[in-house]
Order: structure tokens, then C-alpha cells, then sequence
């Protein structure tokens, strides 16, 4: 592939970890886990499918945003034009997300400790904050946290690029040829994200936020470096196919540590430093050798074009905008109907999958909108045909 040609395969690969994600998120409401809103119900037959599925769905994500930000990077031509176009997609909808479909979340979570006022209410006087609420922490990005990483991620890196561009390329291409060699591509990146986990998860808290989550950052980084060095360098994509196996089965025996760990230690139950740090240690070597496993898949199988791809693709970002909020207002103002476990789980897929539809249907055709629901600025409608002037008299 050129360095400007579409990967169709990761497309499709984006469209479907996206997809798995507004499950994801459905399943919360009736795990045994701690979350925003919960249905009546826990079912304990959940953990072992949706613990699966949370180790490596975000690194699939990141490697597969650091993977077009690179073929963007190289069609607009250098680091200026690479971050307008980045600011423009991320930060307007991070900012639209945070001032009007975060409001919601953070008003049900509210309400859950006793607030008193409404949406309305508390939108204009109390949403607008700093620090502790009704026993809840304020400002909070919720889901959109991935927006706020994959901003900062993309701009430092276009910033180095910005002062060392070519050295910093030579690096990657350097890097690329290294790794792929042999079995590196495997151990050597998951090896330094476990080592560099293991050094700072019992000095540093594992605790959600942009300047506070430094565990995490030394896992998604380095993942969405790899997405982008893998755009630029296809000696990568014979290695992906040669290892994509024993990947698969390094996944498989790192969940079943992860699996065992979970299960015996289940919800706060006290777990040692050992095995703690083995489990962190089992959670990235799934979500790297799946990373490697199906990144190859999707080069291998799903490498194709079709009517449904482009539509599909730029509905993901509106999708995932909203598709949240939708999930925790359906969840609390159902939960007096008190529906059984099925129809709560249809009204929820069916709501979501409603609002979801209607947010990119509708807000695909209205220009000012598109902006803001992640969508890229409205074709400007084609010229009429020039009329002949000077006709014969």
C-alpha cells in the first residue's frame, strides 16, 4: 500500500470495536461492577465475556487512531496542516461533548446521592464546577476521556515531529526493520509497556485523568506510536502475518491468568502486590498480542471496499458521542417501570441504537452541527452548469 492509500480492512476493524463498545457499555448496567447506573439485576455470567473484551478493545482503538493519523499526517502535508485538521475533529466535539452530552451523566450520578434540581437547573447553576459534588468529582470527562487522550497523544507527537521530523522518522524506520525480525514485534513493545507498568502501579495511583493517569499513558502511547509507525512501514505487515498465531495464543494464556485473578478476587476483594502486578502484567499482554492478532485479520481478510463501509465509518464518531448519555438517561428513567432484565436490554439497545441513528441522520444534513458531532464540514453543493451568454439576437 502507498502511503496515502486507504486501509479498508481498518475501517472495518474500527467500525466493529466501536460497535462491541456501545455493548460494552450496555452489559455495565447489568455487570456486578461498580458504574454509573445499574439495572435492578448483576449477572455474574457477564464478568468473564466483558473482562475479556475490556483488556483489549482501547489499544485496539488507539492503534487503529495512531494508524490514520499517520496517513492523515502525510496527506496534509506536514505537522501545521496535521494538527488544524486534528484540532478541528477532536477538540470541537471534546468540547460540545463536555458542555452538553457529559451535563446528563453527571446530573443522573448526582441524583443518585440526593440532588434535588433539575437537568435544566442543574446544567446552568451546578454542572460548571470544580471539585467535589454531591460526593462526585467535578469537572469529568466520562467517556469522552478517550477524545481527551487521543488529543494529547496526537498533538505531542505532531510537536516532536514539528522540531525533528526527519530524525524522528529515521527512528521509526529504524525501529520498524528492528522489530521486524524474528519474534521482537511480540515481546519486545509488550515487555516495556508491562516493565513500565510495573515500575510506577505501586508508586503512582491508578486513577483516570489526563495529568494523573501515568500507568495508563505508558500503555495507550506506545500503542498509538505503533499504529503510526505501522502506516509508514509495510516490512511490518509480513511479521504481523508470520506471529499473528502465537499472538493469539499469547492472549489466550494471558486471560486465563487474568480470568483466574479475577474470579478468585472479584469487585474490592484485597489482592497482594504479586498478584496484582501479575494481573496488570497478564492485561497488556492481551491487549498487545490481540492488537497484533487482529490488525493481521483485518489486513488479511477485511482489506475490502463496500456500499456500507464509508457511511458505517463516519457514523462511528456521532455514534460514540452519544451513544453514552443515551445508555445512562434510558437506564434512569426506565428503572421505575421496572421492566424485567430482557425488555430493559431491548429498550436500551433499541433507544441507543435510535438516538445513535438519529444524531447522524439528522445532524449529518445540518451544517453548523456536523462540526460537532465529529463529522467533517458539508460538501459545498456543485456549481450550476454556466449558460451561454450572447445569444443570437
Amino acid at each position: 500500500m502507498t502511503r496515502t492509500e486507504r486501509h479498508y480492512g481498518l475501517d472495518w476493524l474500527r467500525i466493529a470495536a466501536f460497535g462491541l463498545l456501545i455493548f460494552y457499555h450496555i452489559g455495565l448496567v447489568f455487570a456486578p461492577w461498580d458504574w454509573i447506573i445499574h439495572a435492578p439485576w448483576r449477572f455474574e455470567a457477564l464478568i468473564i465475556p466483558m473482562e475479556l473484551v475490556s483488556t483489549w478493545r482501547l489499544s485496539l482503538l488507539f492503534a487503529v487512531s495512531g494508524y490514520a493519523s499517520r496517513k492523515l499526517f502525510d496527506k496534509t502535508g506536514g505537522s501545521r496542516g496535521f494538527a488544524a485538521s486534528r484540532a478541528k475533529r477532536l477538540l470541537i466535539p471534546l468540547a460540545f461533548g463536555m458542555a452538553v452530552l457529559v451535563p446528563p451523566e453527571m446530573w443522573v450520578l448526582v441524583m443518585e446521592n440526593g440532588y434535588p434540581h433539575s437537568l435544566p437547573w442543574f446544567w446552568a447553576f451546578d454542572y460548571w464546577r470544580w471539585g467535589e459534588f454531591y460526593g462526585r468529582q467535578f469537572p469529568s470527562w466520562e467517556h469522552l476521556w478517550f477524545l481527551a487522550y487521543l488529543a494529547a497523544y496526537t498533538f505531542v507527537l505532531n510537536a516532536a515531529l514539528h522540531r525533528g521530523g526527519a530524525r524522528i522518522f529515521g527512528w521509526f524506520d529504524r525501529a520498524a526493520d528492528w522489530l521486524s525480525r524474528g519474534y521482537r514485534l511480540l515481546w519486545a513493545p509488550g515487555g516495556a509497556m508491562v516493565l513500565a507498568k510495573l515500575a510506577m502501579m505501586f508508586v503512582i495511583p491508578e486513577r483516570q485523568g489526563l495529568f494523573t493517569d501515568w500507568t495508563g499513558h505508558a500503555h495507550y502511547f506506545p500503542v498509538f506510536l505503533f499504529g503510526f509507525v505501522l502506516a509508514g512501514s509495510p516490512q511490518l505487515w509480513p511479521a504481523l502475518a508470520r506471529l499473528w498465531r502465537v499472538a493469539l495464543l499469547g492472549a489466550v494464556i494471558s486471560a486465563a491468568i487474568d480470568l483466574r485473578i479475577e474470579l478468585t478476587h472479584p469487585g474490592n476483594t484485597p489482592i497482594g502486590h504479586f498478584e496484582m502486578a501479575l494481573d496488570r502484567s497478564a492485561r497488556i499482554m492481551i491487549a498487545w498480542t490481540m492488537v497484533l492478532a487482529l490488525l493481521h485479520l483485518a489486513n488479511r481478510w477485511w482489506n475490502h471496499d463496500h456500499p456500507w463501509r464509508k457511511p458505517l465509518a463516519e457514523a462511528v464518531f456521532p455514534f460514540y458521542l452519544v451513544h453514552h448519555g443515551a445508555i445512562v438517561l434510558i437506564t434512569w428513567y426506565s428503572l421505575p417501570l421496572r421492566l424485567s432484565a430482557g425488555a430493559e436490554f431491548a429498550l436500551l439497545l433499541g433507544g441507543v441504537s435510535a438516538v445513535c441513528l438519529a444524531t447522524y441522520l439528522i445532524g449529518g444534513r445540518i451544517g453548523w452541527l456536523r462540526p460537532l458531532i465529529g463529522l467533517s464540514p458539508k460538501p459545498a453543493a456543485p456549481a450550476p452548469p454556466a449558460t451561454e451568454l450572447g445569444t443570437a439576437r
